[in-house]
């Protein structure tokens, strides 16, 4: 099993990743959306799930706000509460205010079994925060699905308030998309220190500047997608 500060630690990387990440743009943005999101919520003391939180990195965000965190995964972590699917949640309904899954449907066979899931364990008005990838690097031989807005709208059909925001436009996507297939490329050790402290960070900073200055909100070549969805 993983040790508490290794999964802690990997925790910290993906809520506040370097610049030297390839999947800097995409981590930031999500922090953003998760960030704003919790700020709306009107309830204070709220029970969370966390479906698929073997690492949990977002949870530093709910501090002060958390009545309780359980979190169920198939790997075994000292984070994980129950070693389990997501399409069988070990838990009574109408159960949590919040349930987390980020990362974690492109994983699964049955999506829509996964929510069905959660639809069941949330409260009604509970609210669901879900990340997935619209494109990316193959990263797992579980690695099998992406998403796109439609396609994630269907599948959140029973929730209500459904908001799909791109995390970071096409110029953030191009430019992810270059540092995660390089990243993939860049085998020898040295080779790779040599991107990591270079030419990774000068992708990464390119991307969100001309993202920010780039005109209009042209999302067609968006790598992830993150969905507030209201029960």
């Amino acid at each position: 099993m993983e040790t508490l500060d290794a999964v802690s630690r990997e925790g910290r990387d993906r809520l506040y990743p370097s610049l030297t990440n390839p999947n800097w743009l995409v981590l930031r943005r999500r922090r953003e959306i998760f960030r704003d999101g919790i700020a709306l919520l009107e309830i204070q003391n709220l029970r969370v799930l966390d479906v698929g939180g073997r690492i949990q990195p977002y949870r530093p965000l709910l501090e002060g706000r958390i009545s309780r965190y359980l979190a169920v995964d198939m790997r075994p972590t000292p984070l994980v509460n129950v070693v389990g699917r997501g399409e069988q949640i070990p838990f009574a309904g109408e159960m949590f205010d919040l349930v987390i899954c980020t990362q974690m449907l492109e994983y699964v066979s049955e999506p829509s079994a996964v929510i069905a899931e959660i639809y069941r364990v949330l409260k009604t008005g509970g609210w669901l925060f879900v990340s997935v990838p619209s494109l990316a690097m193959r990263d797992a031989d579980e690695d099998s699905l992406r998403f796109l807005p439609a396609a994630l709208r269907r599948l959140l059909r029973s929730f209500r308030d459904v908001k799909v925001v791109p995390e970071g436009g096409s110029f953030a996507g191009l430019f992810r998309t270059m540092n995660s297939g390089l990243n993939v490329l860049v085998r020898y050790p040295i080779l790779r220190t040599i991107f990591q402290w270079t030419l990774c960070p000068l992708i990464n900073l390119s991307g969100a500047l001309l993202d920010r200055v780039a005109p209009g909100k042209n999302d067609q070549f968006t790598t992830n997608y993150s969905v507030w969805a209201r029960k």
